[in-house]
């Protein structure tokens, strides 16, 4: 009876092993923008983060702020997080943190 417990336990035990993934999967990106200024955009002109012009969404999904101001800078922008982009032009908005 005992043999046959410690025998169920070892089995057990390694079926698990075998059944758990050996790498986890990386989830969703983590949002670089976040509350009221939640649209990424990346802008050429930028007046006191009131009025910014010239704005269009990053061209690729940014993965952090340090990468979002690469992504833009690299379009000759800069990285802005906006309350409301409407056809190109966006008010309110801040740098990302």
């Amino acid at each position: 009876m005992l043999f046959t417990t410690i025998a169920y336990t070892i089995l057990g035990a390694a079926s698990v092993a075998v059944a758990a993934p050996a790498e986890l999967t990386p989830r969703q990106a983590v949002p670089v923008c976040l509350g009221t200024y939640s649209n990424a955009q990346c802008c050429a002109t930028d007046v006191l983060g009131l009025a910014v012009l010239d704005c269009v969404d990053p061209p690729a999904t940014p993965t952090s702020a340090d990468n979002f101001k690469a992504i833009c800078s690299a379009e000759g922008q800069q990285a802005r997080c906006c309350a409301l982009p409407i056809l190109g032009q966006a008010l309110l908005c801040n740098e990302p943190l």
